[in-house]
């Protein structure tokens, strides 16, 4: 009987230890996208004017080919390139502090049981989906078809908003994977 029960006992706990290892796994990795994302807001703001640069040549579209089909959807007024930066780097910071809030909510509940841990993820989710929006719809559907990015010369940052899309989305899939 003694040795049934600590069978079960060795079952269960090897058990519990993968959960905690993929409860781990996904406290990590929202951590670090929310890292991610801060120390990119962070850098917009302490260096204002490296990427407003591209901001400005993206939503002005000068520097697409001569001729563009496209080029009446341009925006050209100055204060309307701050205000689409300044949106961006709330993006980035808010979807950053929101993840790193959530690493911490998730790590507050990992040895609760499954629909606890559950229910703490949602800040980390709305972090997750800030961040991943801003990079697949506000870089690559709205820089990259809208404003045709995709064609300007030297300003494409399709590839990185891919990556960054790429990378969150994995981790947002992840993390939304129920723990039972």
């Amino acid at each position: 009987m003694f040795a049934t029960s600590r069978g079960a006992w060795r079952a269960r706990s090897k058990a519990r230890e993968r959960l905690v290892s993929r409860r781990l796994a996904k406290i990590f990795l929202s951590g670090c996208v929310g890292l991610l994302a801060l120390l990119i807001g962070l850098d917009n703001v302490f260096d204002y004017g490296t990427n407003f640069v591209g901001v400005q040549h993206i939503l002005s579209m000068d520097t697409l080919p001569a001729g563009s089909a496209f080029s009446w959807r341009s925006v050209t007024l100055p204060a309307l390139h701050h205000v689409a930066y300044a949106g961006i780097i709330l993006v980035e910071v808010g979807s950053g502090l929101l993840c790193l809030f959530g690493a911490l909510r998730l790590w507050r509940a990992i040895r609760a049981d499954g629909a606890r841990f559950d229910a703490a993820k949602d800040v980390a989710v709305i972090g997750l989906t800030a961040a991943f929006a801003l990079y697949f719809f506000g870089f690559m559907v709205v820089g990259g078809e809208w404003f045709e990015m995709w064609r300007s010369n030297g300003w494409n940052m399709q590839e990185a908003a891919f990556r960054f899309a790429g990378a969150i989305g994995v981790v947002l899939i992840f993390v939304n994977q129920p723990d039972v």
